[in-house]
């Protein structure tokens, strides 16, 4: 009898698994056939290229601030002439078309260095009211300078030195900046209101390889001088190349060795030449497009908590990392740099202002008052209340989303500024303007936009006060006129 009941039971085991069922799955990608248990040989081919897609969406948004560097850096050289330790100054409207949400009120002096070349870098800043620093090539702050900076606007010789290296002997007469990349920016602006006195800080600028520190050479000033250039990241192919291009040049960090993993499986791969193969350039043309998709969403829809900073209006805190580092206690903060160097570039202690009467902070709107994206086409009014709170001054800038950079209009002007001579109201408040055309009486509270074309803007308090702080003084929506 037991052999009999164990014979049936075999004999229903070997049914059962004659009999296994194969059953289409719906997924997010659609109906997928399945092999039984397991998917079938047409449908693992289909998984891998789900795979590639996704890793490559991912790589794109992690790259962002890399690429963003290594296509300014690229930008400078191929386009401005550039060399290793030169410095661009950037005065006119013009030169500043090309820097991602550029301010359009100060001078800005920039420059790219690759150390692995130079070496440890010496940077002499001048007295005077300066804001700026050192940042990585991932665009983390390393240093700040002047006025934030450990010089406080003093002045002083600053140290960078690269990956590894030692201080040297006479370390004690610099303040250091060790980098954790080989390329670095170096990036000032002049904020004092008179052109000759800021014309004069930038001249006393110097920077020179450590080596040279006894007879150093004379930096060499550039200028774009009309010549067109775009820090954007660029789109499809041409971002993996530029990203190709700057990880043969730079240590992997630790953080980053799963990504790395990631964009090995798509060809691109430190030590090997960028040859995708046509499934690897699919996947790469498809990531690139939905990466710059969710990172639209992500920089101008924010869902990171408390981005609002007033719950009753539509202004955002535009740079939410909460330490140049981009470091918290138990993650990096991976969507929250996203956003800002999607639409931003650099990033310094003083740009996140903690102290009243000292550093920097900027408001983002993207959307008018009821919440819709702001167009181009039609006339909106920002109303401005008395005594914004900035010991220094504000400025209001127009930015073209498809760049991210200044709106480049006929008028030439993108900004409104508490440096300009700007029509009040009686009580002391302003009306501001943006349109196709000025709105009469009002042609000097004007930026003009461009019909077709969706913009945003930044507001920014440079030495906010206690009122900014405590929420006491609030900035109105701008509100569209009909």
């Amino acid at each position: 009898m037991k052999k009999a009941v164990n014979g049936i039971c075999i004999g229903l085991l070997a049914l059962s698994i004659g009999s296994i069922h194969a059953q289409d799955l719906d997924t997010r990608i659609g109906k997928l056939a399945m092999d039984g248990q397991l998917p079938t040989r047409e449908t693992i081919a289909t998984l891998y290229q789900e795979l590639d897609y996704q890793q490559a969406t991912q790589a794109y948004l992690w790259a962002l601030p890399l690429v963003s560097s290594a296509q300014w850096q690229k930008e400078f050289h191929d386009k401005l002439d550039a060399r290793n330790g030169d410095l661009m100054v950037l005065k006119t409207y013009e030169d500043k078309l090309g820097v991602i949400t550029a301010n359009a009120t100060t001078p800005y002096i920039i420059g790219f260095v690759d150390l692995s070349e130079t070496g440890p870098m010496v940077v002499e800043l001048p007295e005077g009211p300066t804001a700026g620093g050192v940042g990585d090539v991932w665009q983390r702050a390393i240093i700040d300078m002047g006025q934030t900076g450990p010089d406080k606007g003093q002045g002083g010789k600053y140290l960078i030195l690269p990956p590894g290296a030692k201080p040297p002997a006479d370390a004690g007469k610099y303040y250091l900046a060790k980098s954790k990349s080989m390329n670095v920016l170096v990036g000032f602006r002049v904020l004092d209101p008179d052109p000759a006195k800021g014309q004069a800080l930038v001249e006393q600028l110097r920077m020179y390889p450590y080596e040279q520190r006894e007879h150093p050479d004379k930096t060499r000033l550039l200028s774009p001088n009309g010549r067109a250039w775009s820090g954007t990241q660029p789109r499809g192919m041409e971002y993996w190349q530029r990203l190709h291009e700057i990880i043969e040049h730079e240590p992997v960090n630790e953080r980053d060795r799963f990504y790395m993993a990631m964009l090995a499986s798509l060809g691109i791969e430190k030590g090997q030449p960028f040859t995708p193969s046509e499934h690897q350039r699919k996947a790469l043309e498809q990531g690139a497009q939905m990466g710059e998709l969710i990172a639209k969403a992500n920089a101008f829809a924010k869902r990171f908590p408390k981005s609002q900073y007033w719950p009753d209006r539509k202004w955002d805190t535009v740079l939410n990392i909460d330490e140049p580092s981009q470091r918290t206690a138990n993650y990096d903060q991976l969507w929250e740099r996203t956003a800002w160097f999607y639409e931003a570039v650099t990033n310094t202690k003083g740009m996140v202002s903690k102290t009243p009467g000292l550093g920097q902070t900027y408001l983002g709107a993207y959307t008018d008052q009821a919440g819709n994206w702001l167009d181009g086409g039609k006339t909106y009014r920002l109303h401005l209340a008395s005594e914004p709170p900035a010991r220094q001054f504000w400025s209001m800038t127009v930015y073209d989303i498809d760049t991210r950079c200044l709106i480049d209009n006929p008028q030439r002007k993108a900004d409104l500024s508490s440096r300009q001579d700007l029509k009040k109201n009686a009580d002391g408040s302003i009306d501001l303007y943006f349109a196709p055309t000025a709105p009469q009486g009002f042609e000097s509270n004007w930026v003009q936009t461009i019909p077709g074309k969706q913009w945003f803007s930044y507001f920014r308090l440079y030495a906010p006060t206690e009122a900014y702080f405590d929420k006491s003084w609030k900035l109105d929506d701008i509100t569209q006129v009909k």
